[in-house]
């Protein structure tokens, strides 16, 4: 009998590019798993930031309790995240489209500051905000919030067991900062699955996910090492100008994952 794949692990990254937070189970919303990259640090001018510019925001560990979302970071006072005002709002810029954000307050602004060391404003996308993913890989009316293109990013297990054999110093599944991992399958199998079902939720993926200079970032020390995991993955997973590592995901139903929860095809 072929083996089941099974989903291994769930993640949601409330603030992009922040920590990510390890779950048994997860509500999907309109734009992906609930409360995954709802919060994202923008420059003075509006401009997304991330690892790639400042790798220590992976140092920065968002938490919730009993729903309110908190961060923490080693050393320092916890900060509890304010509700955002819908009152005051800021144009915000996340690759190629522009995003009508809502400012979390200067209390926040000041503690990353003094966090990271680096002027910028936290903001929110609000549950009417709609930004649509690409067209050219999804349809009309499919959403997602501040990630980088799509709600949903899946990896299997046997993809990043691939990827240490050819390392010398293994990497951990936190450097791709996926949504669902799952397990059962062969390496990159997940490239080519167009329409699935994960527990009760159809699925598409849609895009093969393309990586960058991120991974090279040690999730645990929030510096830069080197160019690996990405120089090897270059050896065999490029294509054109673009390295690929994961699937990109589209649900087209809400409804709650959890562990084990298996997936079938149609």
């Amino acid at each position: 009998m072929p083996n089941k794949i099974t989903i291994s692990s769930l993640y949601i990254y409330p603030v992009k590019s922040l920590a990510g937070i390890r779950l048994q189970s997860s509500p999907l919303d309109k734009m992906g798993l609930k409360y995954d990259r709802r919060w994202m640090l923008v420059s003075p001018s509006g401009d997304f930031l991330s690892q790639r510019k400042v790798p220590k925001m992976a140092l920065i560990q968002p938490k919730f309790i009993n729903k309110q979302l908190i961060l923490t970071q080693f050393g320092r006072e916890d900060f509890i995240v304010p509700v955002a005002n819908p009152k005051k709002t800021l144009l915000v810029n996340i690759w190629k489209d522009t995003v009508t954000a809502q400012r979390v307050g200067q209390a926040a602004d000041d503690w990353l500051f003094e966090a990271l060391g680096i002027k910028c404003h936290l903001v929110y996308i609000p549950d009417d905000e709609v930004r649509q993913c690409d067209r050219e890989f999804s349809k009309e009316g499919d959403r997602t919030g501040f990630a980088d293109g799509f709600p949903i990013l899946l990896i299997s297990t046997a993809s990043l067991d691939d990827l240490n054999q050819r390392l010398e110093k293994k990497v951990e599944m936190e450097r791709f900062r996926p949504n669902i991992v799952v397990s059962g399958c062969n390496p990159f199998a997940e490239d080519h699955w167009h329409q699935f079902t994960l527990g009760k939720i159809p699925m598409r993926g849609v895009k093969p996910c393309s990586r960058c200079i991120l991974t090279t970032v040690d999730p645990k020390t929030g510096e830069r090492n080197g160019v690996e995991p990405l120089q090897t993955l270059m050896r065999y997973r490029k294509q054109g100008n673009n390295v690929y590592f994961g699937q990109n995901v589209i649900h087209d139903t809400i409804g709650t994952l959890q562990i084990g929860d298996l997936l079938s095809f149609k």
